[in-house]
């Protein structure tokens, strides 16, 4: 089953959002008609994402506290209904200094991105799975294949999101399969070795999410390269 109308005239909501790729994201996702809301803690950069794209939504929001999210959600549905997709951008990088250089400070740090990314999966997941497209998208990055000893706070953080990821694709094939119909929604992962020069790469593969059905996507895993 093909969806024909793609992302147009869904609610996707960008946590984490205010990144150059968020605003890649953000941009290809309403030229394609799509109602987007991001989302994130930094009201001053939120500020400059509404500026700089014309009818895109804000809100501002602790990502790693679960109260604050479900406070999200419930002014999300209140102006835009449900949700139909996420792509989680909360992120960052600290490393370096081999093995004795990850420090707790570091992982702590690098935490937020996985704790960001439970609360909004687990606060929308009756939004996703209730669409008949959801998707859930996060970032991911290639060091997960060959992890370093200097990266490795920042590789053990990615794993266990993409554990996460793929546990909440299992979980939208058994919801679909425990009501008898086919799965609508899909958990994916891109992988990256570096976002920079690939905004745009990734926001035309978001946008492409909601080309084909969930079958297509649940539990997939896409690298995304440079061109060339």
């Amino acid at each position: 089953m093909i969806i024909d109308e793609g992302v147009s005239g869904r609610t996707v909501l960008l946590a984490g959002g205010t990144s150059a790729a968020g605003r890649a994201s953000a941009r290809a996702l309403t030229d394609a008609g799509a109602r987007v809301v991001v989302a994130g803690s930094d009201r001053e950069r939120l500020a400059q994402v509404a500026a700089e794209i014309p009818g895109l939504a804000i809100e501002r929001c602790d990502l790693t506290d679960a109260e604050e999210v479900d406070a999200l959600r419930d002014r999300v549905h209140g102006v835009h209904g449900r949700v139909d997709g996420i792509l989680h951008l909360v992120g960052g990088w600290r490393g370096g200094g081999g093995l004795a250089g990850q420090s707790d400070e570091d992982f702590a740090f690098l935490l937020r991105s996985l704790t960001a990314l439970r609360h909004v999966s687990r606060a929308f997941d009756a939004d996703l799975r209730a669409s008949d497209a959801g998707r859930l998208a996060i970032v991911s990055s290639t060091a997960l294949e060959r992890p370093l000893a200097g990266g490795a706070n920042y590789a053990a953080v990615k794993a266990a999101s993409e554990a996460w990821v793929r546990a909440v694709a299992q979980g939208y094939t058994k919801h679909a399969r425990d009501a008898g119909r086919s799965a609508t929604a899909a958990a994916v992962i891109f992988r990256v070795t570096s976002l920079e020069g690939l905004e745009d790469a990734l926001a035309a593969s978001v946008v492409a999410l909601w080309d084909d059905d969930a079958m297509a996507w649940n539990d997939v895993v896409i690298d995304i390269e440079p061109p060339g």
